[in-house]
């Protein structure tokens, strides 16, 4: 039986302290997040949608989301297989499109950079990311392309 996992955040349209939708243009986009025991989060949207740059917007989170959780799953599957992960870097990007009045995302490519330790398995270093890809719940979750580029060097 599958096991269930849940989660729970509270969302506060912050920007309202500084005026009401009255106009599209002149409304602030900030929001923040709180769950229980965490720092605060404050974001805004896109600066395609009036949004303050300095802040991080959905459409970043979803990015960060999805390769933080490839991540995360390829370093669990190094640590099982014997592979010594040295460092790790991406460089991920994502592709929405705008349609109507919304829109959605069509593909987000991961580029994760793996050092391991010299005289690591890198072929199977490199395998990882087929076993991580997989079993990545976010990636599971989404309704478009997640493709990932990966390259294994080994360090010192």
């Amino acid at each position: 039986m599958a096991k269930a996992h849940s989660y729970q955040m509270h969302l506060t349209w912050s920007g309202a302290a500084a005026g009401s939708t009255e106009s599209y243009e002149k409304y602030s986009r900030e929001y923040r997040i709180e769950i229980e025991g965490k720092a605060p989060f404050v974001g805004s949207a896109d600066p395609l949608f009036r949004g303050d740059k300095s802040l991080l917007n959905p459409e970043e989170l979803l990015l960060a989301a999805l390769s933080s959780c490839h991540m995360l799953s390829y370093l669990a599957y190094a640590a099982r297989r014997g592979v010594v992960v040295m460092g790790y870097e991406d460089a991920a990007s994502g592709t929405m499109v705008l349609e109507g009045g919304g829109g959605h995302f069509t593909e987000v490519v991961l580029r994760p950079r793996v050092t391991v330790r010299a005289g690591s398995d890198e072929a199977l270093a490199l395998r990882l990311h087929d076993d991580a890809h997989r079993d990545c719940f976010i990636a599971s979750s989404v309704n478009f392309a997640v493709r990932y580029e990966g390259a294994v060097t080994a360090g010192r």
